[in-house]
């Protein structure tokens, strides 16, 4: 299939035309639906991250950077009329009783969803 396509060419310029033609709609579409040029989207799948000539255009880098890990949430406890935190917990003994309820850290599930690639299929 790929051997036939030069063949396409031989005609003259215009059996260049309707395939060009077809292939800037694509892109278009493509850009519309998913962001990213056809190009785009074979070099993003290729490098299993998310790559795009819109991104150039932004001024960004053409593939977008991995994430650093989110920074661990401040541990904060009740003072006397106010609220006390900290990068890391104190070393008092008991441990103060923290105001969060959440968890420190994401689980495995939050992880796995924050560092999967584009599309979302590996």
């Amino acid at each position: 299939m790929a051997a036939l396509l030069p063949l396409l060419l031989l005609p003259a310029c215009e059996a260049a035309e309707p395939v060009t033609g077809i292939l800037a709609a694509a892109n278009i579409d493509s850009v519309m639906l998913i962001g990213r040029t056809v190009p785009d989207a074979v070099v993003s799948a290729v490098a299993r991250r998310d790559c795009s000539m819109v991104r150039l255009d932004r001024g960004q880098s053409y593939c977008r950077p991995e994430e650093a890990p989110p920074a661990p949430p401040a541990y904060c406890t009740r003072s006397l009329g106010s609220v006390d935190c900290w990068r890391q917990p104190p070393l008092a003994l008991p441990l103060p009783r923290g105001l969060a309820d959440g968890r420190a850290t994401l689980t495995a599930a939050q992880e796995a969803d924050r560092t999967r690639r584009w599309p979302g299929l590996w």
